[in-house]
């Protein structure tokens, strides 16, 4: 499977999400790694590989075996974060936000691929899952690490387009799989 088979897949009421698609992944400013890696971060935390598993199989085929593993620990990692820090900053009291995480972010500080394609996964992944303190800090970390305004913004649209293909696709699945139940 492949991302023409995505987009195959990919039912008439979502030709936007079709199109869209196609556009961000056939035509992005990103370089290959910020772009594949990107794919794998947002279909990995959204639980959407099985799904997306023509993404991500193109994305497997264009990232080295370093990028591939960081691209996956910025899906989980910040699968973590994002409910961590979303909960404490949504919650406002003075005394979960002094609070210390006491969680495991190791990967964060030294994720094996460049800093700014690590921190702009985390960006996707957390305009995904809704996290303004995360995507606040990462947006600012990769910045600092020399991502520009047009590659936050394109990671945006990535991650927007993607996840969307993962919901419209794992919907399209279960769909088919309830109806042939009946």
């Amino acid at each position: 499977m492949t991302l023409r088979s995505v987009l195959a897949a990919m039912p008439d009421y979502a030709e936007d999400i079709r199109a869209n698609l196609e556009s961000v992944l056939g035509e992005s400013v990103l370089n290959a790694q910020r772009l594949w890696g990107a794919v794998v971060a947002v279909a990995l935390n959204g639980g959407q590989t099985g799904a997306l598993a023509g993404l991500v199989a193109e994305a497997r085929e264009q990232l080295s075996a370093q990028a591939w593993d960081a691209a996956r620990a910025a899906g989980a990692v910040m699968a973590m974060n994002n409910v961590y820090y979303r909960a404490k900053h949504l919650l406002g009291a003075e005394e979960y936000l002094k609070a210390p995480a006491r969680l495991r972010m190791r990967v964060v500080a030294r994720p094996g691929v460049d800093k700014g394609d690590f921190e702009l996964w985390c960006v996707a992944v957390s305009a995904v899952n809704g996290c303004e303190v995360c995507l606040e800090l990462h947006e600012r970390k990769a910045r600092a690490a020399g991502a520009g305004v047009d590659a936050v913004h394109e990671m945006l649209r990535v991650a927007a387009v993607v996840h969307a293909a993962g919901v419209v696709l794992a919907a399209e699945e279960a769909h088919r799989t309830s109806c042939s139940h009946h």
